[in-house]
């Protein structure tokens, strides 16, 4: 609640963007919190923050835990923030009991988790762990044109280690699950198997201008109704793949008036599957059908992909230590697959890597209204610490 005042919106979220004065704040309110729990801090040159409690051998690569504190214009409380305090309550709790762990255990912040003002999303994990180049990074422009590199560098959040420098033994990330499926179960903890995979793409749809009146209808070049059956096309993909989605999100359509027929329209498709072999097939059919639907109807099309990510598998040494400790808390618990991307999916590639999910109201995300409840908290911090105590003996 103490985070949530940094940036508190009118409707009880938070708009805590990255790399903003508010950002800034938040980074300092947990830099003081994790000095007084005896943590050293340190900050990478994309920003990211590493606080560090060490153990009887330092020279032990350590465990990790964390998530991040930057949120949407209109986001909750707890989406990222949860997994990086609750990395603090464990650190906290290991202080108050005594206990030294074989390795050193950190709480990590990465930078720009939500990607909603410099895309793409899990930017800093991502080139810790190689996906992306720092330079590319770097170059990412926010709607004002300002690149990334320009707010990190001249709003003093860069350190000076070197991103990836850093070696990790183990990562783990607790999160509200961003979906209904715990909450309408009655279970406490989600066991994050695998991440979906997604594909993206970027479509135009060009036809003709003409007048709404004095053009008859099978004579029009109309970009909208083609794009509105790929639209639905988009739909019945998704639905013909168990346990994948498709959605069309953006929409812009030219000249956008009342009695002119659209001749332009451009749209985003957003696939996603946890078996990368069936997310291909979808992104096949897509672009066949997209194809045939603009032949049909005499219009003009260009499918650009816009990113891809295949699905992601998580340790299951990990996961085994996380049911066990679900097991031993008490807490019912089940396996799921997350439907929202993390920067764990990025550490998975470079360090064994697992996730932990808690329930949220309703399944509810990326709004002021996200809520809680602080038994679910204590649940994830609960089977979190277990965990990472069991990790940091080896």
């Amino acid at each position: 609640m103490e985070m949530a005042k940094i940036g508190a919106t009118p409707g009880g979220g938070c708009n805590r963007q990255t790399l903003t004065d508010v950002d800034r704040e938040g980074r300092a309110l947990f830099r003081r919190w994790c000095e007084e729990a005896g943590l050293t801090v340190g900050v990478d040159d994309m920003g990211t923050m590493f606080a560090r409690r060490p153990g009887r051998n330092n020279e032990l690569a350590p465990v990790a835990t964390g998530s991040h504190l930057d949120t949407q214009p209109t986001g909750g409380k707890y989406d990222g923030v949860l997994g990086v305090l609750a990395g603090l309550e464990v650190v906290r709790t290991l202080n108050e009991l005594g206990i030294v762990t074989e390795r050193p255990i950190e709480v990590i912040n990465w930078t720009n988790e939500e990607g909603c003002r410099f895309g793409p999303a899990m930017l800093a994990s991502g080139v810790f762990a190689g996906t992306h180049p720092r330079d590319w990074a770097l170059a990412r422009k926010d709607a004002q044109g300002m690149t990334f590199g320009e707010a990190l560098n001249g709003g003093g959040f860069a350190g000076e280690e070197k991103t990836g420098a850093r070696k990790l033994h183990a990562y783990v990330e607790l999160h509200i699950e961003q979906g209904p499926i715990l909450e309408a179960e009655g279970c406490d903890i989600g066991v994050v198997t695998t991440g979906q995979g997604f594909r993206w793409f970027d479509v135009t749809l060009k036809g003709r201008d003409s007048h709404t009146g004095a053009t008859p209808m099978g004579r029009r070049f109309d970009a909208l109704l083609g794009a509105s059956r790929i639209v639905e096309q988009v739909h019945q993909i998704a639905l013909a793949h168990p346990n994948s989605v498709g959605t069309v999100g953006f929409m812009e359509v030219a000249p956008n008036s009342r009695n002119v027929i659209p001749g332009l329209v451009k749209f985003t498709v957003d696939f996603r599957h946890v078996d990368g072999d069936a997310l291909a097939h979808m992104a096949d059919q897509f672009m066949s059908g997209a194809q045939a639907i603009a032949t049909a109807q005499g219009l003009e099309i260009t499918i650009d992909p816009a990113g891809a990510q295949p699905p992601v598998h998580f340790n299951p040494e990990i996961l085994n230590l996380i049911r066990t400790s679900a097991d031993e808390s008490g807490y019912k618990h089940r396996d799921i697959a997350s439907g929202a991307g993390h920067d764990a999916f990025h550490i998975a590639k470079v360090a064994p890597s697992a996730m932990i999910f808690c329930p949220c109201v309703d399944g509810l995300s990326h709004n002021e209204a996200e809520e809680i409840f602080p038994e679910w908290a204590k649940a994830g911090a609960d089977v979190l610490l277990q965990t990472l105590v069991t990790l940091a003996r080896a």
